[in-house]
Order: C-alpha cells, then structure tokens, then sequence
C-alpha cells in the first residue's frame, strides 16, 4: 500500500503515520430516468439501502445455505465478522459503507432527467466497487423508489480521499444534522447531542471501521479523550424530532428510522476533535447510518 499522506494548508501532501490517517472512498453513481421516479423525504437512503441488500445477495452469493463462506462477497459487506476485537461496547461490526441520498428528499426525476447519489466505502482494499456497480446497474433496469421507475446507470467516479486525525485549531463548531440521527447514551437515546456523546459516538465508530477495514487501530486513549470533550460546551441547538418508518417489502415488517434534525454550535478546545467531527460527515454517526441515518455537514 502506498504511503498515507494528508493535505496541509498550503496545498503540499505531507506523509501521515500509520493510524494518524482515516481511509474513505467516494463512489458517485450517475443515471439517466427512463420512468417517472420519485424518492420519499428521509427514506431516499432506506429505499437504495433495502433494495440494494436484497439484490446484492442473489447475484454475489453462492453459498447453499446461511452459512457464508469467508470469502463471499456479500457477507464480507452485509455480514462481516471482526478481524480483530472491536472498541468496548461496540458488540456488533459496523458494515464497510454508507448511502448518501439526502439530496434525493422529496425529488420527482422526469424520464430523461440525470440524477446521482453516493456511496462511502471505508476499505483500503477496492474489491467491493465491482459488485456495488453491478448491482446497481441491475436494480435501476429492475426500477428504483416506491413506483419502481427503471433508470439507466450512466456511470461510476471514485477517488480514494485519506483525511489526517492530526488537531486543528478551532474554537467553535455547527453540526448539521442532516437526515435523522439517534445517540444512545447510558440513560437511553438522546433528544438532544450533548458533545461528550456526539464526540465519542464518532470515536468508536471511526475507531471500529478503521482498524477492522482500513490502515489498523488509531492511537489514541479513549478514557483522557472523553474527560477533555466534557469541557466543550453547547452555545445553541435548534432541532426537531422527525417520526419516520421503514417498511421491508421482503418481511413486511415496519421498523422505525425516527431521530433528530437540525444544527448544534459547540465551543471550546475543539482542536483534536474536529478531525473526528470532518470524518463524520463521511461515516455517519449513531444507529442505522447504513440506512442513510445520522449525516453530518460542520461549519
């Protein structure tokens, strides 16, 4: 693997430790609608995410039972097991990617109309990529959202993007929270995100991703790095519970995709957490970030 570098402020690539750096990769998937296709607000990301599962197995797997074999595509994805012993607490492995179609809220896409949406992958290695582009090249011919509209897929950009973990200088921070987000705490699911929680939230699962799928463990003590994130406080929060549903077309069964939205400022020493605050924006925090849950922006 070729050295890990990170972009500085003045344009230059600087060589990063191992474990200083966090490894992601963008991939863009751009159709044309050849039906009517419309994507429901907040389930864009639940829509691609069901459909795509359900037919990633039947064209990736070959096992004759539910017994996967180590080297099958889709449980390496869908159902992977821990090459190493995860950070405590986090009893199941996170999967190596995430969808990013927000932007699709609401949108009806007119036949011949172009429209994207994206994926994160979180592997050094890019074997992943050929299966996700063959699968969604048949799912749009098998037709997209609740109508089923068929779509054409025109193509796949991806980059490979190494963001450092170094600190950074920064006293105050907004987090958007894009599509619903849910953070557990000790006393339940928070309805509000307090730093110390957001904040270690995203230390594990960046922690968890990096060293199970990407350049190995992060450097860094976990207990010392939560008492300094105590001391960040909450200028401002402007949010809003959403009450969202998921229904499996497979199962039948409703499941909730509910969380909140809105912004949140935050003030203090923020320097060692922006890193984790920036990474997050690609990765996602709290439950169901598969789903499309839990998408960041920073300002």
């Amino acid at each position: 693997m070729p050295p890990v570098t990170r972009r500085s402020c003045d344009g230059l690539d600087q060589p990063v430790a191992q474990g200083q750096a966090f490894l992601i990769r963008p991939l863009r998937f751009r159709f044309v609608a050849q039906d009517p296709i419309f994507f429901p607000v907040h389930k864009p990301g639940n829509i691609l995410r069901g459909a795509f599962g359900h037919l990633f197995r039947s064209l990736a797997c070959r096992c004759p039972s539910d017994i996967h074999a180590a080297d099958c595509p889709y449980a390496r994805i869908f159902e992977p097991k821990p090459l190493v012993a995860g950070p405590s607490g986090l009893a199941d492995l996170p999967r190596p990617f995430v969808f990013r179609a927000a932007h699709l809220d609401g949108l009806r896409i007119a036949p011949g109309c172009a429209f994207h949406f994206d994926v994160n992958l979180f592997t050094a290695d890019p074997w992943p990529i050929p299966h996700f582009e063959a699968t969604f090249a048949r799912l749009a011919t098998e037709g997209l959202g609740p109508g089923r509209g068929r779509a054409q897929l025109q193509g796949v950009d991806s980059s490979v993007v190494e963001l450092s973990l170094a600190p950074e200088g920064a006293r105050q921070v907004t987090v958007h929270f894009v599509t619903p987000t849910e953070l557990k705490a000790a006393e339940g699911m928070l309805s509000e995100p307090t730093f110390e929680i957001l904040v270690a939230r995203l230390r594990d699962r960046i922690a968890n991703l990096s060293e199970q799928y990407g350049h190995g463990p992060i450097p860094l003590d976990f207990r010392a790095f939560a008492e300094r994130a105590r001391s960040i406080s909450c200028l401002e929060a402007k949010l809003e519970q959403v009450s969202v549903e998921r229904q499996s077309s497979r199962t039948g069964q409703t499941h909730p995709l509910s969380g909140f939205i809105g912004q949140a400022t935050y003030a203090g020493d923020l320097g060692e957490f922006l890193p984790y605050l920036k990474i997050g924006q690609h990765t996602g925090v709290g439950r169901q970030t598969v789903w499309g849950k839990g998408q960041l922006q920073i300002t």
